[in-house]
């Protein structure tokens, strides 16, 4: 069984055709699906989906784009969002200099606010960067100071060196399907080192269809497609990576099983 670590059911491209979606999923193996939040706004349907979905899970958080709009959301409303029993994780947030849709202190506070979160209730925060290894790193070593708490850098495609850093401070990597295009050779290199307890596969649903669905809107199930790949690199089965894949998710979103 695999999982989909990272996906936006509730985006264009999908929720059309949500049960679709799930169903063609599930019937190539893909077993779970974390559904995920990136503005206040969708918290509510996004946890609407986990609840009526067994095999679907929830995230709440603010993506670094949205952070303007969200600049006075209070702690509080992340940690009692964080309470329902489907929501197993923090997130996404992080930040994001490519496109430098939300001023950069703003980005910084608010993913700090998350960190806090993550830490107070155990849940993991799920980490989106671009653009902005420095200062994320800084920040996750900073935090990690005071006092650790389990986090996943998602959708990876940053240097080998900020990847060591992130596995030194105690973090996951999940791969998406951008490990299979053809100009992602460095990237390629650091998914066959990642070790085999760090690691998940993700879709980012509806974007980023792997190698051989590149130009469609990017379905759960194409997860097994990223994961057949990665396992390629790696010298592994399908089936060895999807059970050290699983493993992993549940050793990291430990309330997923509650």
């Amino acid at each position: 069984m695999l999982i989909d670590s990272h996906c936006h059911l509730q985006y264009k491209g999908v929720v059309e055709d949500q049960q679709g979606v799930l169903q063609r999923a599930r019937a190539v193996g893909v077993g779970g699906f974390l559904n995920i939040s990136t503005k206040q706004s969708e918290w509510h349907d996004v946890i609407a989906t986990a609840e009526r979905e067994p095999d679907v899970w929830a995230s709440v958080g603010i993506h670094p784009h949205e952070a303007d709009a969200h600049a006075d959301l209070g702690a509080d409303a992340l940690r009692n969002a964080s309470v329902h029993p489907k929501v197993i994780a923090i997130g996404e947030t992080g930040l994001d200099y490519y496109y430098d849709k939300s001023d950069r202190e703003v980005q910084k506070a608010l993913f700090r606010m998350h960190i806090g979160i993550a830490r107070e209730t155990g849940l993991p925060i799920i980490i989106h960067t671009r653009d902005a290894e420095d200062d994320t790193a800084n920040i996750l070593t900073e935090e990690m100071k005071q006092r650790a708490f389990p986090a996943l850098i998602h959708c990876f495609t940053a240097s080998a060196g900020f990847a060591h850093k992130v596995l030194d401070l105690g973090l996951t990597i999940s791969l998406s399907g951008i490990v299979t295009f053809k100009n992602a050779r460095e990237l390629q290199e650091i998914a066959a080192q990642i070790p085999a307890d760090r690691l998940l596969v993700e879709t980012d649903s509806p974007f980023l269809a792997p190698v051989p669905h590149r130009g469609k809107p990017c379905e759960p199930a194409f997860v097994r497609n990223t994961a057949e790949f990665v396992a390629a690199l790696r010298g592994e089965s399908l089936e060895g990576l999807a059970e050290t894949t699983t493993r992993n998710f549940h050793a990291l979103f430990t309330k997923a099983a509650a």
